[in-house]
């Protein structure tokens, strides 16, 4: 099959002849440019969004596409990009007339100027997104390489198609995207970019925090999102972006005693985690379970290096991260800070299984037991292949005396058994701190396993606890 054919089957979809029809129609060049030329190369399935490159009004093409689609899409258009953009099925097509740009040091919006498509193909991040194929009548399906992305396809390099340190600081987010490319593809980012990333890390506090955090997100979603967090800490990125993840970093020693390098420790769980799990939020549970070992790090002479309270800690780090970062302060940043504050919980217990001590960690979990028992899981970076069989085994364990002790003690979102509603009128009282006292009492011994969940032994243990504290039961009950 020639190279022509093979490209041509990149354009198989009828979309593509409908923008083909359009092009001719108004007598323009047009162009599929970026992602989807570069996912139909490596092979990585069709992507569903397309961007469209026009030697012209790109609001245009699209108002003439839609006119050709069965019942006319609406366009919506933005004038102050020149962009426009329909759907059609589960496609998402955007429309750009070919422009060239121009930056001011303090913004990543650049001054935009109609252009070639050459100069549109300048302006791109890498060579692999600055591939075009022609959707013109003339030239339908021919690629349109000027920079060699496809040799850098080949090679997995990721590199800027002009000078990197120009590409980077005119828009800083595409050193956040380089890693990401890199991350996501299994690439590695050319040596001159790399460097250029370095010399330009603190051009990113330009961006916005909501930009960064998609890319980070795009980087935990990844495979092995490691490959991308130790990129942004050899660059020097991360310090801006995550400078708790920073903290971790490093061996410290005294006296002979060492311990792990927490930021290492972190990224190996993470990637655990990824094997078992696309819950993005469980995801950044697992970046920051361990934020709270750098405040909480101190030496004792006789067991060596502790971080007591570092969940706890951690877990209000959380909040501070999350608002700084202008992400969500809602049940997914609670969820985090849980997983966070529970992510030793099930260590603690996993050598000494007791039907306690499952109930307890059970009632704490709440819905989200499952959640908390992968990260724990995940958090098993032992090379020791003794130990690793070994806290593997105890998970077993706990997880099979969880479902022993669900099954007989209903303790998942539990509910009292007695209400304060019963409490008070057992005991003729109005609402009162005994009230409370009292179902706090019932709650702990059931944990405790001094009483089963049930009404009627709960009951005859609230009349003792009422009667320990001078109340007096109700004649007429």
């Amino acid at each position: 099959m020639s190279e022509a054919k093979i490209y041509k089957e990149a354009l198989h979809h009828p979309i593509f002849d409908t923008i083909s029809k359009a092009t001719a129609q108004l007598d323009l060049e047009s162009y599929v440019i970026g992602g989807f030329v570069r996912d139909f190369l490596l092979r990585r399935g069709t992507a569903k969004d397309i961007d469209i490159v026009t030697v012209g009004s790109g609001i245009l093409l699209a108002k003439q596409v839609s006119q050709l689609l069965p019942k006319s899409p609406k366009v919506q258009v933005f004038k102050t990009y020149g962009t426009a953009m329909l759907k059609t099925g589960d496609i998402a097509i955007e429309f750009v007339g070919a422009r060239k740009e121009s930056y001011t040091a303090d913004s990543r919006n650049p001054v935009v100027e109609n252009g070639t498509l050459q100069d549109d193909q300048n302006r791109r991040d890498f060579t692999i997104n600055a591939m075009a194929l022609g959707i013109s009548p003339k030239n339908f399906g021919r690629l349109l390489d000027p920079f060699n992305g496809i040799d850098d396809l080949h090679s997995k390099i990721v590199r800027t198609p002009l000078d990197p340190d120009i590409t980077y600081s005119d828009d800083p987010l595409r050193m956040m995207r380089a890693i990401r490319f890199a991350t996501q593809l299994g690439f590695k980012i050319e040596n001159e970019s790399f460097d250029a990333i370095s010399r330009n890390k603190e051009r990113i506090t330009i961006i916005t925090k909501e930009r960064i955090v998609d890319e980070l997100h795009k980087i935990l979603l990844s495979d092995q999102p490691s490959i991308g967090f130790k990129l942004l800490e050899k660059t020097g990125l991360l310090h801006f972006i995550l400078p708790e993840l920073v903290a971790l970093k490093g061996i410290d020693e005294i006296e002979g005693q060492r311990h792990k390098d927490n930021f290492y420790h972190t990224l190996e769980v993470v990637d655990n985690i990824a094997k078992n799990t696309d819950d993005l939020w469980l995801r950044w549970a697992a970046l920051l379970h361990d934020i709270g070992k750098a405040p909480t790090k101190k030496f004792n002479k006789k067991v060596g290096w502790t971080f007591h309270g570092h969940e706890f800690v951690g877990s209000k780090m959380v909040y501070k991260l999350f608002k700084r970062l202008r992400m969500p302060l809602n049940e997914k940043m609670k969820f985090v800070q849980k997983m966070v504050l529970m992510s030793s919980r099930p260590i603690a217990i996993a050598s000494d299984v007791t039907d306690a001590a499952v109930r307890r960690l059970v009632f704490d979990a709440g819905d989200f037991i499952e959640e908390l028992m992968t990260l724990c899981e995940a958090d098993i970076t032992t090379k020791n292949q003794k130990k690793f069989k070994r806290y593997h085994n105890n998970f077993k364990n706990v997880r099979h005396k969880m479902i022993e002790v669900e099954e007989r003690d209903q303790i998942r979102n539990f509910q009292p058994p007695v209400t304060g509603e019963e409490i008070m009128k057992t005991f003729q009282l109005k609402p009162s701190r005994e009230i409370g006292i009292i179902k706090e009492a019932i709650k702990e011994a059931i944990l405790e396993g001094e009483i089963p969940n049930e009404h009627e032994a709960a009951f005859e243990f609230m009349i003792q606890k009422g009667k320990d504290l001078g109340l007096v039961v109700n004649s007429e009950q």
